[in-house]
């Protein structure tokens, strides 16, 4: 039985990497991968010689001795103890992207313009590039580069396709470092904390510098390229429709973001309570600057009253714009490395990679891998991989596992959520990528990974 949940998950994932070849979203995979992987455990419940306890973070004793009735008890609160893990994360993904879709309601991401005032092409390739790596730690690195693409669309001319594709690799690389050194920064890096394997305090402490490297070192790199040479002439923007509220709902959207951190040390409660209430403030002002009934349960009357300048609460618009394929396509993958983990599958793994490898080249590898493999499954993977009374909470493992997913996926535009929005806005191959920009993020990694590895030395 433990064979076939591992064929089921090959397949799935297969079937997920094909997406765009299948032509069929890869929430559907995830989905029946996670329905598939937890029948075959229940049909084969009495047949399972180990099982892994993941709340006590061990093998669990006596299981060969217990019933079956026993059996399937334990199986239910081991699906509800998972369920309960992965619903704290897509709650909190829910409240952030939530946020987002508020501050993008008011225009608030038209802000970001003006601080881009020249005509340098190096200028501008730093410019942006520190914008995206910082805008990506507060926000997920897909909106981030969104937002920047959206930005060079209006500073340069249509002929310059080339040029700004140029300049979208280097966002993917400052969007994929920005996320790996902050909470909530990005998804790897949030469930690494929501799983209480790093603490804010300490992953940034220990993530910032070598994300501040991944992205320094190919900037410098590239600041000496021919195709950074030379200025450029922006078009002139029309601002006569910005939403008068932009700057106000732009900074205090992204405060609100940043006060989670803090609400949890204080509080001691999980991250999306906290989220929650920077939804719940955010949403309050967000009703009043529209002139609205203050109404988050309520669509048909908030829909009924007329606007001047938008149609519908802004609470409302923000919720329907939630991505929800993504909601379920984490929960889809969470809960199936959740059925394997229970399995002792992972666990077993884990220390078979130790016995054989040291830990931080397998890390290393695994960083290199999400450039192909989606880095949220690696992610839950390996957590379940190191036992907690070896690697506690800060252990340096667990720092190089959330710098290795989170900018490892630079490497080819496929390995991450900010390269394939990239590719689609910008029309860039996969092979103009690798051949062009992938050296780049190369650079980056490695010295960012050189760089923790003299640290921990």
């Amino acid at each position: 039985m433990e064979t076939l949940v591992v064929i089921v998950f090959v397949l799935g994932y297969l079937a997920i990497t094909m997406e765009h070849t299948l032509k069929l979203d890869k929430l559907i995979p995830a989905l029946l991968m996670m329905v598939f992987t937890w029948t075959i455990i229940a049909f084969g419940m009495d047949g399972f010689t180990g099982w892994f306890d993941s709340h006590a973070g061990k093998v669990l004793e006596g299981f060969t001795d217990m019933g079956h009735e026993n059996r399937m008890s334990l199986l239910e609160g081991t699906l509800l103890h998972h369920f309960g893990k992965t619903a704290e994360i897509l709650i909190f993904l829910i409240g952030a992207m939530a946020i987002v879709e508020m501050i993008d309601y008011f225009d608030g991401f038209s802000t970001i313009k003006g601080y881009i005032k020249t005509n340098s092409k190096r200028t501008l390739l730093w410019v942006v590039s520190i914008l995206g790596f910082f805008l990506s730690s507060i926000i997920d690195n897909l909106t981030s580069t969104i937002v920047l693409i959206t930005i060079l669309r209006k500073l340069l001319p249509e002929n310059e396709s080339e040029l700004r594709m140029w300049y979208a690799g280097f966002i993917i690389i400052a969007a994929n470092a920005g996320g790996a050194w902050t909470p909530i920064g990005d998804v790897t890096t949030t469930m690494l904390w929501m799983g209480e394997k790093v603490t804010a305090v300490k992953l940034i402490e220990y993530l910032a510098i070598p994300s501040v490297l991944c992205l320094i070192v190919p900037l410098t790199v590239a600041s000496f390229a021919p195709t950074f040479k030379g200025t450029f002439q922006a078009p002139a923007i029309d601002t006569s429709s910005r939403s008068p509220y932009s700057k106000l709902m732009f900074y205090l959207g992204l405060a609100l973001i940043v006060f989670v951190p803090v609400f949890k040390t204080i509080t001691h409660l999980p991250p999306y309570v906290g989220m929650m209430l920077s939804l719940s403030l955010l949403a309050i002002v967000a009703e009043i600057l529209s002139n609205r009934q203050i109404n988050l349960s309520n669509p048909v009357t908030a829909m009924e009253k007329p606007q001047d300048s938008h149609t519908g609460s802004p609470t409302l618009k923000a919720l329907s714009k939630v991505e929800m394929p993504s909601i379920l396509f984490f929960l889809g993958i969470l809960m199936t490395v959740a059925s394997m983990e229970s399995l002792g599958l992972i666990f077993n793994f884990g220390n078979l990679v130790q016995q054989s490898i040291n830990n931080e080249l397998f890390i290393f590898i695994l960083g290199a891998s999400s450039a192909i493999i989606d880095n949220v499954p690696l992610v839950a993977a390996s957590m379940g991989m190191f036992d907690m009374t070896q690697f506690p909470i800060d252990d340096h493992v667990w720092h190089f596992i959330a710098f290795a997913a989170g900018t490892g996926g630079s490497m080819l535009i496929i390995g991450s959520a900010a390269g394939v929005v990239a590719m689609g806005m910008e029309k860039i191959s996969f092979f103009w990528y690798m051949k062009k920009i992938a050296f780049y993020a190369l650079l980056g990694y490695v010295a960012g990974f050189g760089f923790m590895l003299l640290l921990h030395s």
